[in-house]
């Protein structure tokens, strides 16, 4: 088991603290989300993904982002409204982090350590996504234009269906 990983204090979209040791046990997908980004029809995919493989122990976690292009203006509320309303998100979603620069949130200095991207170290865009094994050690990155589709070819191999 990763304690490192099991460490890492988040807050849902209803303000409720949590740590990454509430998913210990599952296989996680770390998504930086915005709703307002020509991606953001990801969210219907990603809630698929969810179906398909929760009762495999994959969990999807959604992080709202605001630092590409101002595509997460929205408060907490307008943020749960919008991906129930628009996309029927079941998944659960996170208060507004940053994922790069002195103010980003601890769990994304992290992932980014663990996984840097073809930049380096930083996220480059909205819904890059990060795959964590049911130990919380991080396997593999994937961009933001990689679709959810591309990713359940992957996670048909990770959970052997």
């Amino acid at each position: 088991m990763n304690d490192k990983f099991y460490s890492f204090y988040v807050k849902s979209l209803q303000g409720k603290s949590l740590t990454m040791s509430d998913f210990k046990g599952k296989t996680l997908l770390i998504v930086n989300t915005a709703s307002k980004c020509g991606l953001t029809p990801q969210y219907k995919g990603l809630e698929e993904l969810y179906q398909k493989y929760k009762q495999d122990g994959l969990v999807i976690l959604g992080f709202p982002c605001n630092q590409f292009g101002n595509q997460e203006p929205g408060t907490s509320k307008d943020i749960q409204e919008g991906c129930l309303v628009n996309y029927g998100v079941s998944f659960p979603m996170f208060e507004k982090v940053d994922v790069n620069g002195k103010n980003a949130h601890p769990l994304f200095v992290y992932l980014k350590a663990e996984l840097p991207g073809l930049i380096g170290q930083n996220v480059k865009w909205n819904f890059t996504k990060f795959l964590v094994d049911a130990n919380g050690k991080p396997t593999k990155r994937f961009s933001p234009i990689t679709s959810p589709k591309a990713i359940d070819r992957y996670l048909r191999k990770f959970f052997s269906k």
